[in-house]
């Protein structure tokens, strides 16, 4: 299955894809727990190495995605890395200046929301949608939240694909040559979006009235035997980080 998006589509293909959602939770909020608990060094550069070496190894996360993927969030991460690192000081007059202080701060910023967004794609680039809100169920997490997740995620997917089409369709005809042709095509890709989103919900509320929606939209849910030698695994990985970033840290 293939729905246009990388880290969805890399879920699906992934030879995790059939784990126990479990065993994915536990390894990736290992890491994740590690990384924010523990000192920075090298708590942080442990994790942050594990979780590369389990997305492009054992996982099979292609190079390309897992750059895509963590494009953004890395950005977000160094612009706040960049801010903490210079401060404002008024002993002389106002003046930017980079301490011992902000440069620990801004690092042990970097090397956290690093390893913390490689960590979580340990579970979001080897588990899709279907099989989290599957789980969720199994924990008895009311009906009416899980629907809710459910029936986001599918018109975002829907929205972004129809903003996609509708940015093709522009450029294609030229809609985007200069200034003036790049702002009337935004506005009109602007409007068209809210009229087509609009659309889209109606119909697929009329959709489910059609099918008799009743407050519950189940899906399938095979169950999945758990790995004990994958839980050992994870758990020893876990530990050995922690147990290495107590005794650098000087804990």
């Amino acid at each position: 299955m293939t729905t246009g998006f990388p880290l969805d589509d890399a879920a699906w293909a992934s030879p995790w894809r059939h784990r126990a959602v479990g065993e994915k939770l536990l390894l990736s909020g290992g890491l994740l727990a590690v990384t924010v608990s523990l000192p920075a060094w090298p708590g942080s550069v442990l994790a942050a190495a594990t979780a590369l070496v389990v997305l492009l190894g054992p996982a099979r996360v292609a190079p390309g995605v897992l750059a895509r993927v963590v494009a953004a969030p890395l950005a977000f991460i160094v612009v706040g890395a960049l801010s903490v690192l210079v401060s404002l000081q008024w002993e002389a007059g106002p003046a930017l200046a980079v301490t011992d202080e902000t440069r620990r701060t801004a690092l042990s910023l970097l090397g956290r929301g690093t390893a913390g967004t490689l960590g979580v794609l340990v579970i979001a680039a080897t588990t899709p949608m279907v099989d989290l809100l599957g789980a969720l169920r199994r924990l008895r997490v009311p009906e009416a939240c899980i629907d809710v997740a459910a029936l986001v995620y599918r018109l975002v997917l829907v929205l972004f694909a129809t903003l996609f089409q509708m940015g093709e369709a522009q450029a294609a005809r030229l809609g985007y040559r200069d200034r003036r042709t790049t702002l009337r095509s935004s506005a009109a890709l602007g409007a068209g979006l809210l009229l087509r989103s609009w659309d889209r919900a109606r119909r697929l509320e009329e959709g489910l009235a059609g099918r008799g929606y009743s407050g519950s939209l189940p899906s399938l849910d095979p169950t999945r035997r758990t790995s004990v030698p994958f839980v050992a695994t994870s758990l020893a990985t876990v530990g050995v980080i922690a147990v290495t970033s107590l005794v650098a840290g000087g804990w």
